[in-house]
């Protein structure tokens, strides 16, 4: 299986604020409410990119997150761990997809995603 990036995300304290400021520096647009609150797919203007979303931070701080495709996202998450790295953000399970946040043991976060 071969792991493109599939998804970028920016978490933030003020998504509100987050997506005015983006659409008018980009010009982009909101395209669709995702899975919970707040949580928006935008559209960035560009065919067969990644989707984009911007949403209230998950954890205690803002962050800028690219997701991988893979096939198994818990067995992800644990190979990481065995290679040194943390699990952030452990599996969770949204209609459509499942996904995780790891860090490497330097601490660079991405997240990991599969369908399903």
């Amino acid at each position: 299986m071969t792991h493109p990036v599939v998804h970028a995300e920016i978490r933030s304290a003020d998504p509100d604020a987050t997506r005015q400021f983006f659409a008018d520096l980009f010009g982009w647009k909101v395209a669709s409410e995702g899975a919970f609150p707040g949580y928006t797919f935008i559209d960035t203007g560009a065919e067969g990119g990644p989707y984009v979303a911007i949403s209230p931070r998950q954890s205690a701080e803002d962050e800028v997150l690219f997701f991988v495709a893979v096939q198994d996202v818990a067995a992800m998450l644990a190979k990481a761990e065995s290679l040194g790295g943390s699990i952030i953000q452990p599996v969770q399970h949204v209609p459509g997809t499942s996904f995780g946040v790891l860090a490497d043991a330097q601490g660079h976060r991405i997240g990991v995603a599969a369908n399903g």
